[in-house]
């Protein structure tokens, strides 16, 4: 029996530029001549049900993997590889396909939230059984947490206090090479289908031409990408002035969805950012994309810190608010029905296309708990059923920031709509283009179209043949009702 095969168990690092399982595994395979096998296991437990009852990976997130995966299936074979694919559950397939395929080594790249750390549990436990070698890697933040100023227990609890200490020595590791070739898979190997979505128990979602970008899963498209916005149409030089647009697709990188799947790797990010100061311009914004880099570096490394507390009810801050639970007004901020044109336009954009600016995620997220008071983690689990760009730390982290229990939160901390609006919107283009009924009112009041005068309301009615809705709270009355409540808790 050869026990020196390798099987690399893929992800979210669906990539195979600076992938270091596949680096090491091909380097281990020219001394040994091993073979390596590539899979990816589409876990079931990833199709089932939130604990708030939706869809736990909805469909546009579904399909974006599906072509992640799909991509990641052409580079292998451009390798002379490929990359055998299973429906299941992984403590399940991987155990048995290390048996079948005399496997003496798993390489992974770890992860760091509770379900992911559990089945990694449960597999090291099955392959100690086995005599397998179940070796993991760290490959999804632009820092190695090897190479951090201090361990993780002491992560500081204020990313402006990380940043600034990992900042007076930044050590970002090299981009680890795409391997030349790959050992030739046996021809008998069944290598599986990608499953449909259907197939997933998910409904093919429809194409909408209003969406900011049309994006497709897979590191070529990331790369594409990211080729596009640095070097062709040279947007990376005014990153900072444009990051919070919502209308237009270079307002910013929009590298996340590429990111959340490992599709992109941070470190070529910031290699390619360094290769851009050197060839074209080195400013505040090329800065700003390595600093919101090492914001999702931080999320990662407090999740890793601080375990299932960032799931917790009371979040990361032990709080007890006494979140409501009300199903009609949270239908309402789902389906963007709130009366606030800035909320209802950014979910309506997210309900038809996966995506949403991080603007707008401030706001909505904002509105949810300290207007409507409802309880942050129904947000949470609806993000994480509708984003492309889903990643459990940089979500829970930044929705435990938001409504104030986080452990980087500032208090009671209010988004003011109508403010927020004339700073990122303020002709209105944006929700006009998500809310065309209310494209037949002026700038100064699409807003806040509550505003109207009577006369005015009618000829709106008549034009557009829509009713939108009345605002469903007092903004700043629901704000001073819910900071009483959140500190009485605090």
């Amino acid at each position: 029996m050869n026990n020196q095969n390798i099987l690399v168990w893929f992800r979210n690092d669906l990539r195979s530029h600076d992938c270091e399982t596949l680096y090491r595994a091909s380097e281990e395979a020219k001394q040994t001549d091993a073979r390596i096998f590539p899979v990816y296991c589409f876990d079931l437990a990833h199709f089932d049900e939130t604990s708030f009852g939706f869809e736990k990976t909805g469909a546009f997130r579904a399909k974006f993997l599906i072509e992640s995966v799909a991509n990641l299936r052409e580079s292998l074979r451009s390798l002379n590889s490929d990359l055998i694919i299973r429906l299941g559950n992984p403590d399940q397939i991987l155990p048995e396909l290390t048996q079948q395929l005399e496997i003496g080594s798993v390489y992974y790249h770890a992860e760091v939230t509770t379900e992911e750390k559990t089945l990694e549990k449960k597999l090291r436990s099955i392959f100690k059984e086995q005599s397998v070698n179940f070796q993991s890697f760290w490959g999804n933040t632009l820092i190695h947490r090897d190479d951090l100023p201090f361990a993780i227990a002491d992560l500081p609890e204020l990313f402006t206090h990380f940043r600034k200490q990992v900042e007076v020595n930044l050590t970002v590791r090299q981009v680890f090479p795409i391997p030349d070739r790959l050992p030739t898979l046996p021809e008998s190997l069944d290598i599986g289908e990608i499953p449909t979505l259907t197939r997933l128990g998910l409904k093919e979602p429809v194409p909408c031409d209003r969406a900011v970008l049309q994006f497709k899963g897979g590191e070529h498209e990331a790369l594409k990408r990211l080729d596009h916005y640095f070097w062709e149409s040279d947007r990376l030089q005014v990153y900072k002035q444009t990051r919070n647009g919502m209308l237009y697709a270079d307002d910013s990188s929009k590298f996340s969805p590429w990111l959340s799947l490992g599709c992109l790797s941070p470190r070529y990010v910031y290699a390619q950012v360094k290769k851009y100061e050197s060839d074209r311009l080195d400013n505040d914004s090329t800065y700003w994309l390595i600093f919101e880099l090492l914001w999702r570096d931080y999320f990662r490394f407090v999740a890793a810190k601080h375990g299932d507390k960032l799931f917790y009810r009371t979040g990361l801050r032990g709080l007890d608010i006494p979140w409501k639970q009300d199903w009609k007004r949270f239908e309402l901020w789902q389906i963007g029905n709130t009366g606030f044109p800035l909320v209802d336009a950014n979910m309506r954009e997210l309900a038809a296309t996966g995506f949403m600016s991080n603007r707008g995620r401030q706001n909505v997220a904002s509105f949810l708990t300290k207007n409507l008071g409802i309880d942050w983690r129904m947000g949470a689990e609806w993000f994480e059923s509708q984003l492309i760009d889903y990643d459990p730390c940089s979500n829970w982290g930044n929705w435990n920031y938001t409504a104030g229990v986080g452990n980087d939160a500032r208090g009671f901390r209010f988004f003011n709509i109508n403010k927020q609006s004339q700073d990122y919107d303020p002709q209105g283009e944006y929700v006009k283009h998500w809310l065309p009924e209310l494209e037949a009112i002026s700038a100064s009041k699409v807003h806040q179209p509550w505003q109207l005068l009577p006369v005015e309301q009618q000829r709106f009615n008549v034009r557009t043949g829509v009713d939108y809705p009345h605002p469903v709270v007092d903004l700043f009355a629901s704000a001073k009702a819910n900071e009483e409540i959140y500190n009485a808790a605090k």
